[in-house]
């Protein structure tokens, strides 16, 4: 029952966000899963590695799948995507802690960019 109605909730909380707030959420996320990445890689459970790098890939995979492509800068998101699935691809190859290490703050500071960037926004 309980189960439910955090369900709806959730998919209300989800329905109602403005579009920076969904960006924000996805940064998130994806900086959850590079973490979750790291500490599998650590403990050397692979599949939880595995599953929280495709997890990652695929957020990256939807950032760049919805860039609005009217506006210069999503050239260069695109090509910073890009660069983050080949860096994702890597990191699944070679299970590199490095390769997270590196990534974690680019993935940061983008999403600190664009928080920022929702503040002066609604201004």
């Amino acid at each position: 029952m309980y189960q439910n109605g955090y369900e709806q909730y959730k998919m209300q909380s989800v329905n109602t966000m403005t579009s920076g707030e969904m960006l924000l959420l996805l940064y998130d996320e994806l900086l959850k899963r590079l973490a979750r990445a790291q500490v599998a890689l650590e403990d050397e459970n692979y599949d939880l590695f595995n599953q929280s790098v495709q997890r990652s890939k695929e957020i990256v995979q939807y950032l760049d799948f919805t860039l609005n492509m009217e506006y210069k800068i999503s050239y260069e998101l695109r090509r910073m995507y890009e660069f983050f699935l080949y860096e994702l691809s890597r990191l699944q190859a070679g299970r590199k802690v490095a390769v997270i290490q590196e990534l974690k703050p680019l993935v940061g500071e983008l999403r600190d960019a664009f928080k920022e960037a929702s503040k002066t926004a609604v201004v």
